[in-house]
C-alpha cells in the first residue's frame, strides 16, 4: 500500500527523469509578429513545426512517440470542436485545456502509466498582433498562457534566459525578418543555458556560437501561420532557401 510519503517520492522520482530526458530538446521559440506568429526549432530528423488548426500550430519537445501522440489528440479535438461548435470557437484554451491537460496531468499523477515526456508550445493567430497568443504546456499537465513570445526548452533556466533576451530585445511588434533573427539567437541561448546549468547567464555571442556550432548537424525548421495571405491555408513552412540569408548572419 502506498503511503503520501511514497507517492510524493513517487511523482518527484517521476518528474526528474521527465526532466532529464528533455534536457538534450531543441528549444522552440515563439515570437508574433507584424503579419502573424512563428514557431522555430532546430531538427536533425522529422519534423518539429505543425498545424494543429487553421489559426494554430504545435511544436515540442520530448519523446517523439509522445509528441506524436499530443499532436494527433490536439488535431482530433479540434476539428470535434470546429464540427461541433464553429470553428471561431476552437482555441489553445480549449485544445489545452480540456483536452490535454487532462490527460497528462492523469498520466503523470498515476504510478501504474507511464507519464508524458514532452513539453509543447502551441500559438493561435488573431487579426491584430497584440491579441496573439501562446500556451506551453508541461509533461503534469501545469500550462501557462502568453503574449508576444513564449519559449519552451530543456530546462527551466533555459527557457528564463532565452525570455530574459527577448524581452530585453523585442520592442513593439517586429517584422518577420527581426522576429526570426531575435529566434535563432533566443534558440542558441536557451540550448547553450541548457547544456551549460551552471551558468548564471548565457551572453548573445555564446548563444549564436551554440547555434553555429548545431547548424553543422540540424536544421532550422520554421513554421508560420500568416496574417494576410492569398492562399487557403495560412500555416507554412519557410523553405531552406528562404532561410539561408538569416544563417549567413549568424
Amino acid at each position: 500500500m502506498l503511503t503520501p510519503y511514497d507517492f510524493q517520492e513517487n511523482l518527484q522520482q517521476r518528474a526528474q527523469y521527465i526532466r532529464n530526458r528533455l534536457r538534450a530538446g531543441s528549444p522552440v521559440i515563439g515570437i508574433s509578429y507584424d503579419n502573424g506568429v512563428l514557431l522555430l526549432a532546430l531538427k536533425r530528423r522529422g519534423r518539429k513545426v505543425y498545424e494543429i488548426y487553421d489559426r494554430l500550430m504545435f511544436s515540442a519537445i520530448g519523446n517523439q512517440a509522445d509528441v506524436e501522440n499530443l499532436r494527433l489528440a490536439a488535431i482530433d479535438f479540434a476539428h470535434q470542436e470546429g464540427f461541433v461548435r464553429s470553428p471561431d470557437d476552437v482555441t489553445i484554451q480549449r485544445v489545452v485545456g480540456f483536452a490535454l491537460s487532462p490527460a497528462l496531468k492523469k498520466a503523470f499523477g498515476d504510478p501504474l502509466t507511464t507519464p508524458f515526456v514532452a513539453r509543447a508550445l502551441f500559438a493561435e493567430l488573431h487579426h491584430q498582433p497584440e491579441r496573439d497568443l501562446f500556451y506551453t504546456l508541461n509533461y503534469d499537465g501545469e500550462f501557462a498562457p502568453y503574449e508576444r513570445f513564449a519559449v519552451i526548452g530543456g530546462t527551466q533556466t533555459a527557457e528564463e534566459q532565452a525570455a530574459r533576451y527577448l524581452e530585453a530585445n523585442l520592442s513593439g511588434v517586429p517584422t518577420f525578418e527581426t522576429g526570426v533573427a531575435l529566434a535563432l539567437t533566443a534558440w542558441g541561448i536557451a540550448y547553450e543555458a541548457a547544456q551549460q546549468e551552471d551558468i548564471d547567464s548565457v551572453s548573445e555571442e555564446a548563444g549564436r556560437a551554440r547555434l553555429r556550432d548545431m547548424l553543422n548537424e540540424a536544421q532550422v525548421e520554421l513554421g508560420v501561420l500568416e496574417r494576410q495571405t492569398l492562399r487557403e491555408n495560412r500555416f507554412r513552412l519557410i523553405p531552406q532557401e528562404q532561410l539561408e540569408p538569416f544563417l549567413r548572419r549568424v
